[in-house]
C-alpha cells in the first residue's frame, strides 16, 4: 500500500504555452487531495503526467520516495495508477463490461469467458447499486451520466493505489454523486492516495482533506480544507476577489417582440411544451437529468425530428429539416457535449469559430485565410481566449477556452444569431470563467439577441435567467420570474411528474 506521492519540480512546456512551471506537492495516502483552479491552470497536463501520456520537460514523481517515470497510460496502470477524466476514455462499440475488464477479460481457452465476465461485472454494478445498468448493452449507448460511472467502476475494478478523478460529477445525478462520494470514502478508508478534481467548490469543502491551487502552471498554496472557505479559494484562483457573482451581473432591462414562440411541441421526447421568448431576453430551463431540456433544444435546433406542433421564429413559421437550416435562419446552439458535438477537435481556433460562416470567407472558390485569421482573432480579443495562436488546434485548449471558442462561433460580427442555446455553458468552467460567461450572456441579452440558458445547477439558472421554466418527464411544470424563483420553488416544480 502506498504512502505517499510527491510531485518534484514538475515542469512541462508546449509550443508558446508554459503549462507547468516548478510545481511541487506531495499527497498522503487516506486523504483526498483536491486540485483546483482556472482552466488552463495546468491541472490537465499534471494529470496527464501522471496517467503517462505526456512525460514532464524537468522534475518527476516519486512513490513512498521511489522515482516514477511513466511512458504511457499503460506503465502507469501497471505502476497501480488510474486516472478517470472527465473526456470518457470507452470504447463505444464494446460492451459495458468488455469496457470494465478491458485489459483483464476472463478467458475461456482462447476465447472470452463471457459468463464469467457478466457475473464479475454484475458484481461491481450490484456494489455502486446501479443493476439498472445492462453488461451487455454497448457502452456507447448509455446515457453520459451512466458511462460517466463505467468508467469509475473500470479503475474501481483495477484496485489502483492512487486514483485521480477529473471533474467527475460533471455529468451524474444526485443519486450517482451519492454512489461516488460513498465510494470515495471507502477509498480514503482503505488508505488509497486520491486526487480530486473540480470547479464546484462545495463538492471541495464535501470530500477533500487539502487542496493545491494552480494558477498559469505554477503553485500559488496548498491549504488544509478545514482552514479555509470560498472566497478565498476564489482569490487564490483568479487572483482577485470576484465578489458576489450574480449581484455584480449588467442585465438587460427591456424586452423586445416575441422572438421565438414554441407550440404544442411534441416529439419522442417531449410532450405538448409551449413557450415564448422575447428578443433580450434570458429564458432559463431548469431540470433534473432526464428532464428533457437537451431535447426540446435539439428539436428545435433541427437536430431531432418533430411529431407535431408549430415553431415560429420572429413572427414566421419555420420548419427546420436540419440544423444547417435553423444556423441559416439564426438559430445557434452551444451543446451540452462541446467535444462531441460542438467542435471539431482536430482543427484549429481560427477553422472553428468561422465554421458556420465558410461561404462569408471566400474569395472566389477558395478560402480567404486572411479574412478567416482576422475574424478569429477577433474572437480570441471578444472572448479573452488563451491561445498563442488562432492556428493552434482547439483540442489543445482547456474547457473554458473551448467554450469561448463555440461563443466566438455564432457571435462574430458576419452571423446574424438571432437565438441564442446555451446549453449546460459552464459545465467543467472554474469560477472566474462562469462569472465572465455569465456577464456575456447578459451582454447577449442586451445586444438584443433571444437567449434560452439551460444549467443543471439551479442558483445559476435563478440568477442568470429573466424567466425560468422548469421541466419533468418531457413536460414543463411551471414558470417563474427570476424575482420570485428560489432554489426551494423551482426544485418543487422540476420534481413534479
Amino acid at each position: 500500500m502506498a504512502q505517499y506521492m510527491e510531485f518534484n519540480n514538475i515542469t512541462k512546456e508546449f509550443p508558446g504555452v508554459l503549462a507547468l512551471n516548478d510545481v511541487s506537492f506531495r499527497v498522503e495516502g487516506g486523504r483526498v487531495c483536491a486540485l483546483l483552479g482556472e482552466n488552463g491552470a495546468g491541472k490537465s497536463t499534471l494529470l496527464k503526467i501522471l496517467s503517462g501520456d505526456f512525460l514532464p520537460d524537468k522534475g518527476g514523481m516519486t512513490i513512498d520516495g521511489e522515482p516514477q517515470v511513466f511512458n504511457s497510460p499503460h506503465a502507469a496502470i501497471k505502476a497501480s495508477v488510474s486516472v478517470i477524466y472527465q473526456e470518457r476514455q470507452l470504447v463505444p462499440g464494446l460492451s459495458v463490461m468488455e469496457n470494465i475488464f478491458i485489459e483483464d477479460l476472463p478467458t475461456k481457452g482462447v476465447r472470452v469467458d463471457k459468463s464469467t465476465l457478466r457475473k464479475k461485472t454484475n458484481e461491481i454494478l450490484s456494489e455502486f447499486g446501479l443493476s439498472e445498468i445492462d453488461p451487455n448493452e454497448m457502452a456507447g449507448r448509455l446515457s453520459v451520466a451512466h458511462q460517466q460511472m463505467v468508467e469509475i467502476m473500470k479503475a474501481y475494478r483495477r484496485n489502483s493505489q492512487i486514483i485521480a478523478f477529473d471533474e467527475p460529477t460533471a455529468p451524474l445525478t444526485d443519486k450517482e454523486i451519492e454512489i461516488l462520494f460513498n465510494l470515495i470514502k471507502r477509498l480514503k478508508s482503505e488508505g488509497k492516495i486520491i486526487l480530486y478534481v473540480s470547479h464546484r467548490l462545495a463538492e471541495i469543502f464535501q470530500v477533500t482533506d487539502s487542496i493545491v491551487v494552480l494558477k498559469d502552471g505554477q503553485l500559488v498554496s496548498t491549504l488544509e480544507t478545514s482552514e479555509t472557505n470560498e472566497q478565498e479559494l476564489i482569490k487564490a484562483m483568479v487572483g482577485r476577489d470576484i465578489g458576489d457573482t450574480y449581484a455584480n451581473l449588467s442585465r438587460n432591462e427591456r424586452f423586445g417582440d416575441v422572438m421565438l414562440d414554441v407550440k404544442n411541441l411534441v416529439t419522442d421526447d417531449i410532450y405538448d411544451v409551449s413557450f415564448t421568448l422575447h428578443k433580450g431576453e434570458v429564458l432559463g430551463f431548469a431540470g433534473l437529468v432526464g428532464a428533457g431540456r437537451t431535447e426540446l433544444v435539439r428539436a428545435i435546433f433541427g437536430a431531432d425530428p418533430i411529431r407535431s406542433g408549430q415553431v415560429f421564429l420572429d413572427g414566421s413559421q419555420v420548419k427546420f429539416k436540419s440544423p444547417k437550416d435553423a444556423i441559416q435562419a439564426g438559430i445557434a446552439l452551444c451543446p451540452e457535449d462541446r467535444k462531441e458535438q460542438g467542435l471539431v477537435l482536430g482543427r484549429s481556433v481560427s477553422n472553428n469559430v468561422t465554421s458556420a460562416i465558410l461561404p462569408k470567407m471566400k474569395r472566389g472558390v477558395f478560402l480567404d485565410k486572411k479574412k478567416e485569421k482576422a475574424v478569429a482573432e477577433s474572437a480570441v480579443e471578444k472572448y479573452s481566449i488563451k491561445t498563442p495562436t488562432v492556428d493552434k488546434m482547439v483540442l489543445e485548449l482547456s474547457g473554458g477556452n473551448q467554450q469561448k471558442v463555440i461563443l466566438g462561433r455564432w457571435t462574430n460580427d458576419k452571423m446574424d444569431t438571432k437565438v441564442l442555446i446555451l446549453d449546460e455553458p459552464t459545465k467543467g468552467i472554474d469560477v472566474g470563467t462562469k462569472a465572465e460567461i455569465y456577464q456575456t450572456v447578459c451582454d447577449f441579452a442586451k445586444e438584443g439577441i433571444a437567449v434560452i440558458f439551460i444549467s443543471s445547477e439551479l442558483t445559476e439558472v435563478i440568477n442568470v435567467a429573466d424567466t425560468i421554466i422548469a421541466m419533468s418527464n418531457g413536460h414543463i411544470t411551471g414558470a417563474l420570474k427570476r424575482q420570485e424563483a428560489t432554489e426551494e420553488s423551482v426544485l418543487k416544480l422540476v420534481m413534479l411528474d
